[in-house]
């Protein structure tokens, strides 16, 4: 994968150190390898941060940004990703995800009437609760598992493009008649 890629997107890391959310964390927050972007720290980090994306569940980032301390992969990766469900991608993403838990626990999925109230929240998250977990949960490993494999898979490619050229490069050097 091209780190120089990941690298333009990802947030500055004294920026993510220095949220008010992650400061709970304290020191913790200083282990260079929670900064370092490598294969193994890319493709973990893509891994938790787009399985805690799809979890419907208040305050992601700390979610994200404590489990990456705790498998010591790109902590800012993880956090960023995580904010693939935001207020615009929140309702037609969990809605989805209820699809999919409703077609998997072969139950007839409901026709809301959104109402803004902690009324209708309370009500209809009461008769939702089980499809949305399911398929939250279902899109958040697929995608977990799809983004860990992709980067690993990526990065693997461009590793080897960079040998092939290397290759032909010294083959360049060495001329027609070496060898």
């Amino acid at each position: 994968m091209p780190k120089k890629l990941i690298k333009r997107y990802m947030p500055d890391h004294k920026a993510v150190r220095d949220h008010r959310y992650l400061r709970v964390f304290g020191d913790l927050l200083h282990d260079p390898n929670l900064w370092h972007l490598n294969r193994r720290s890319a493709s973990g980090a893509f891994a938790i941060g787009l399985f805690v994306a799809f979890m419907p569940v208040p305050f992601q980032m700390l979610l994200a940004a404590g489990t990456a301390i705790l498998a010591r992969v790109n902590l800012a990766l993880s956090v960023a990703l995580v904010w693939l469900t935001n207020p615009l991608t929140m309702a037609p993403i969990f809605y989805f995800a209820y699809k999919i838990g409703a077609w998997l626990l072969d139950v007839p999925p409901r026709n809301f009437n959104f109402q803004l109230s902690d009324e209708w929240l309370v009500s209809e998250l009461g008769a939702s609760w089980a499809p949305l977990l399911l398929g939250s949960f279902v899109l958040a490993s697929i995608s977990a598992l799809a983004g860990f494999l992709l980067i690993r898979g990526l990065w693997r490619l461009r590793l080897m493009q960079h040998v092939q050229r290397k290759k032909r490069a010294r083959a360049r050097r060495e001329g027609p008649h070496a060898g």
